[in-house]
């Protein structure tokens, strides 16, 4: 994570008097913080506290109560996830009330981890293609431990809407594309079409992330490898966990990892099969009808990253770069879920 100067917006004594009521590491220390990431819709500051590492996550300036109303998910979550075998930072305590700091916020302890979205792999997995191998089984492993925890026993009752979730999906997200759409986006009617007709009758609800990939988890050091954390629960639900495991295959073509992957060289990699293998294995989950979650992953992430290009192509001052990698990304995502679709086929 990017580590910028001291935040002059945080109250640092406010902070620690609470973080003592709370049982926190450091008691009586005044936190020393530091932005880790900001932003308009969250914050994330490193707090150092009597030499014990946290991180404290809140709404950015400018976020709105959809925002204000995620975190507040979070938390819940964070709670519920306590105790499980699901890699996740720890949570340290919480104020729901926002009446602390001005806005609900959480403490985590701190993941002594790396991020594959911060500079690609780590060593020795950027050249050892035998220790990278096992960051895949270690992705998919983490989705399986997260889609077997009994969520309605760690007090996620009503946390979402598992009954007729796979009926909603088309019309939830066509809806929400219609909001901002700016272009034509061909396929878009024909994987529509199908993910209505094809939709499973029966399926196992499950605590869902919602976004389940490398860009949202985070590894310890060295090999072999071993998740350390699941990480950004902003879009978490109970749905159907086999979108997540679609979900993180999009780097996939057939058995095997596109060249380019989806975002990080994928050399090396399992075979589709020993992924879904690994799954079953160990969420106890059939994956026998996984070409239907892989068309709804490619068809939903297409529309939810159009959002961003239409945001870039209204604004004004749009990122060239946003532009030209989310005008190519958005019409093939929605091009393979069509051509899925239509192949009758896992592909």
């Amino acid at each position: 994570m990017t580590r910028t100067q001291s935040p002059a917006n945080l109250d640092t004594t406010t902070l620690g008097r609470w973080l003592d009521t709370q049982d926190a590491p450091g008691n009586g220390e005044e936190p020393v913080a530091e932005v880790l990431k900001g932003g308009s819709q969250n914050m994330l500051y490193r707090i150092d506290r009597g030499g014990e590492g946290m991180v404290l996550r809140m709404p950015g300036p400018r976020a709105d109560e959809r925002r204000l109303g995620e975190l507040l998910r979070e938390i819940r979550l964070e709670r519920a996830l306590k105790g499980t075998d699901v890699p996740h930072a720890e949570l340290v305590a919480a104020d729901e009330s926002g009446e602390v700091l001005g806005k609900p916020f959480f403490v985590m302890k701190e993941v002594d981890g790396w991020s594959p979205m911060e500079g690609g792999w780590e060593s020795p997995f950027d050249a050892d293609l035998d220790a990278r191998r096992e960051l895949a089984f270690q992705l998919i492993e983490g989705a399986a431990k997260l889609g077997r925890v009994d969520w309605k026993a760690q007090g996620l009752e009503g946390f979402g809407k598992p009954d007729g979730f796979h009926d909603r999906q088309v019309d939830r997200w066509l809806a929400f594309l219609a909001a901002f759409q700016v272009r034509e986006l061909p396929g878009l009617d024909v994987a529509s079409l199908w993910l209505r007709d094809n939709r499973p009758a029966h399926y196992t609800p499950g605590i869902m992330h919602g976004d389940y990939q490398f860009a949202n988890v985070m590894y310890a050091h060295g090999a072999p490898g071993r998740l350390a954390a699941i990480v950004d629960w902003e879009m978490t639900t109970i749905g159907d966990p086999l979108l997540d495991v679609a979900w993180a295959l999009l780097g996939y073509d057939g058995e095997h990892p596109k060249g380019t992957g989806f975002y990080l060289p994928m050399d090396g990699m399992p075979t589709r099969s020993e992924l879904l293998a690994h799954y079953e294995k160990v969420s106890g989950l059939s994956t026998a009808n996984i070409h239907y979650y892989l068309v709804l992953a490619n068809w939903k992430l297409g529309i939810v990253l159009e959002k961003t290009y239409a945001a870039a192509v209204n604004g004004g001052t749009a990122d060239p770069q946003v532009v030209e990698a989310f005008g190519a990304m958005v019409p093939d995502l929605i091009a393979t879920a069509a051509r899925l679709a239509q192949s009758g086929e896992e592909a």
